[in-house]
């Protein structure tokens, strides 16, 4: 990779870094008064307006019926991923939410296990270790501390059933980004993710209501912000390995923090903070 193509690679992983954060920071003050499956909708319907003319640039009848189930189901991952993003936001902390990204790799070995047969190695157990050590930093700011009881707590288990569904959707999406190209992903990602969002909603019997013009400001926000987030993703992964670009991503953590610092007034931020580097080193030992 020469220096040019480096740097763009560096922009993009920095853009994908601070553009999740400011996308919670919009969704967690929306989640106060609004419905999440509301909120999700109309960014993804934006992010879909803007989509309408590059759409008409590609050749969509040339791809077969593999691809468009990987584009289905990567639209319902990404869907309840944001909705029980946006729920978790509501309840809790960014600065609690937001390190828990760093489990990802622990949720990956298990699932290596069961599914795969594939027993870690040294440094996959010590990253592991190291991931649940550094989490107790920063769970322990919390009422319940680190224990049983934090993980019964509504906030910490939407965020990781979020996290579950958004590692899937990675894997999905690379999936389809091989198929096709990083623009045709995000294109066909906006579409999905609106059109499954708004089935969910007649499924659950929600009816669809016209926002204020405030909070629609706020949707077009966080559109913009996943826009970024999303388009900046696809050509990491494009240019690098899955598990290591999201390890990568998982610096956003500490931008979460200092952000729900600042802006909700969050407190213990170095505790905090050190616990989140301590779970990052962790993600790294596992993907070694």
């Amino acid at each position: 990779m020469n220096g040019s193509a480096l740097a763009i690679l560096i922009l993009f992983l920095l853009l994908r870094i601070f553009s999740n954060p400011c996308a919670n920071i919009i969704q967690k003050k929306l989640s106060q008064n609004n419905s999440a499956l509301l909120i999700n909708l109309y960014s993804y319907l934006f992010l879909s307006i803007f989509c309408l003319l590059p759409a008409l640039g590609f050749n969509w009848g040339q791809y077969e019926f593999s691809y468009w189930f990987y584009v289905a189901l990567s639209g319902l991952l990404c869907t309840l991923s944001s909705i029980c993003l946006i729920k978790a936001l509501e309840y809790g902390e960014m600065s609690i939410l937001g390190p828990i990204n760093s489990y990802k790799c622990i949720i990956g070995l298990i699932f290596g296990i069961i599914f795969l047969k594939e027993i870690p190695d040294i440094l996959g157990l010590l990253g592991m270790i190291t991931i649940i050590f550094g989490s107790w930093f920063v769970f322990d700011t919390t009422k319940e501390g680190f224990s049983l009881a934090l993980f019964k707590r509504k906030d910490i288990v939407l965020r990781f059933l979020a996290l579950f569904f958004s590692g899937t959707e990675a894997v999905v999406l690379k999936k389809i980004i091989i198929l096709s190209s990083p623009m045709e992903s995000f294109i066909l990602w906006c579409f999905s993710g609106c059109i499954t969002t708004f089935i969910i909603m007649l499924l659950l019997g929600r009816k669809l209501s016209v926002l204020s013009g405030k909070v629609l400001k706020g949707c077009l926000g966080v559109a913009i912000c996943l826009g970024v987030m999303q388009l900046s993703t696809n050509y990491v992964f494009q240019k690098m390995n899955v598990g290591f670009a999201l390890a990568l991503f998982q610096l956003s953590s500490i931008v979460a923090i200092v952000m729900g610092y600042k802006m909700f007034g969050e407190k213990q931020l170095t505790k905090k903070i050190l616990g989140t580097v301590i779970m990052i080193t962790g993600s790294c030992l596992i993907l070694l």
